[in-house]
């Protein structure tokens, strides 16, 4: 694959610049579109992307943190394999930070926003078999994100949310690829369970009852992994 092949530059304000050159990348390696080996490199992205060798060389720093490259002075940037041990080993982190998180954030986010959430996902849940397949995922990709960002914001440990901040552009990049892959193959089923898990963390943090709310997020999270491992297999068979 080509890193110079013809791709729109990026149309998004400067400073999102970085986090969609992250995402676009990201989403290549799990969809198998740049191999495990690959030299990535800056003057070619930057032509591709239509930006400067700045925000290439911000990315390329931001995936050799989460462990998706490797980035050295002598080789450059290069693709990792991304195994099924990798996606757990991640998911087991996620899992420490976010339960610890959503613990934290009991009792802090207020109930006209968790009703909102609520009553968002309940409708996703019902709505699981729609025709509108681009919409339905826009919709839980949204109501995803935020569930999961106002819990990060609302923790009440500014270096946890941090920490948390860094990661999500991995886990919403499994997250889109697995859900382009039921969505290719015509299947929602783990899409209403998602909202189901979903709906149980917002249970918990309604009745402001942290030990629910942790047990919900880590069935969510572990659930989650299972899944992601699944289509990373299915994608390289």
């Amino acid at each position: 694959m080509s890193l110079t092949q013809p791709s729109r530059p990026l149309t998004c304000d400067h400073g999102l610049r970085r986090d969609a050159i992250v995402s676009s990348l990201l989403a290549e390696v799990f969809q198998g579109r740049l191999r495990a080996g690959q030299h990535l490199v800056t003057r070619e992205l930057a032509t591709r992307f239509g930006v400067s060798h700045t925000p290439i060389r911000e990315a390329l720093i931001a995936l050799a943190g989460t462990g998706v490259i490797d980035l050295s002075p002598n080789k450059g940037a290069v693709v990792r394999s991304v195994t099924a041990k990798d996606v757990r080993e991640v998911c087991q982190v996620r899992r420490l930070l976010e339960c610890e998180a959503v613990r934290l954030a009991c009792g802090r986010i207020d109930s006209s926003e968790l009703e909102s959430l609520r009553a968002g996902l309940k409708r996703q849940e019902d709505n699981a078999c729609s025709t509108q397949r681009a919409a339905f995922i826009d919709n839980a990709r949204a109501l995803d994100s935020r569930l999961h960002d106002r819990i990060a914001s609302f923790c009440g440990n500014s270096l946890l949310a941090k920490e948390l901040s860094r990661l999500k552009t991995l886990f919403r990049a499994f997250r889109d690829v697995a859900w382009e892959h039921d969505e290719s193959q015509n299947d929602s089923r783990r899409l209403a369970e998602e909202s189901r898990e979903h709906l149980a963390i917002v249970e918990g943090l309604t009745v402001n009852d942290s030990r629910e709310a942790s047990r919900a997020m880590s069935r969510h999270i572990m659930n989650g992994a299972k899944y992601w491992c699944r289509v990373l297999q299915d994608g390289a068979a």
